[in-house]
C-alpha cells in the first residue's frame, strides 16, 4: 500500500552523485525548509523518465517560485545517475535507491517489472509522485501502474499554489 494523502513522509538517507562525489541526502534535513516534490522514476536511460526530468529540469524557475524543491529517485546507482544528468541535461538532484527501501517504504515498487516482457525485476519503482509540504506530511500523492503514465504535473502545481 502506498503512502497517500494526509500522511507523514517516510525519512530516509540515500545517496546522490555531486561535483564533489558521492554525498547522504536525508529527507528529514530538508523538511521545512521548501515544500518537496519526490519523484520516482523506474530507470535511468529509458524514454519518458528522460523527458519527465528534462521537462521538470527546464520548468524548475516554476516549482522554485511555488517553494517546491524537486528530487529524482530510481532504483540506478549514483554513477549511472550523474552520466544520464550529464548527457541529458537533467538538473534536478537525483538520488540513488539502489536496494529499492525507498521504493518499498513508499508502496511504490513493482512486484515484477513489466512483466508482459517477463522482465523479473522486483523492486523497481513505479513513476509516482510525493508532495511533501513544510510539516513533512504528504500533500499529494499519484502512483502510476504503466511506466509510460506521466504523474499529472498540473494538479501537483495547484496544489503546491494552495499550500
Amino acid at each position: 500500500m502506498s503512502i497517500k494523502v494526509g500522511d507523514k513522509a517516510v525519512d530516509f538517507t540515500l545517496v546522490t552523485k555531486t561535483t564533489e562525489g558521492p554525498k547522504l541526502f536525508t529527507l528529514s534535513e530538508h523538511i521545512g525548509k521548501s515544500n518537496i516534490l519526490l519523484l520516482f522514476v523506474p530507470m535511468a536511460f529509458t524514454g519518458t523518465c528522460t523527458t519527465e526530468f528534462c521537462d521538470i529540469s527546464n520548468g524548475i524557475a516554476e516549482y522554485d517560485a511555488l517553494d517546491a524543491k524537486v528530487i529524482g529517485i530510481s532504483g540506478d546507482n549514483p554513477f549511472a545517475q550523474a552520466v544520464w544528468a550529464e548527457k541529458e541535461g537533467i538538473t534536478i538532484p537525483l538520488l540513488s535507491d539502489y536496494e529499492h527501501h525507498v521504493a518499498k517504504a513508499y508502496g511504490v515498487a513493482y512486484e515484477q517489472f513489466l512483466p508482459e516482457a517477463n522482465l523479473i525485476m522486483g523492486g523497481v519503482a513505479k513513476r509516482s509522485a510525493f508532495l511533501i509540504d513544510k510539516s513533512g506530511t504528504i500533500a499529494y500523492a499519484e502512483v502510476q501502474d504503466h511506466p509510460k503514465d506521466l504523474p499529472d504535473f498540473d494538479a501537483i502545481k495547484a496544489t503546491l499554489t494552495s499550500l
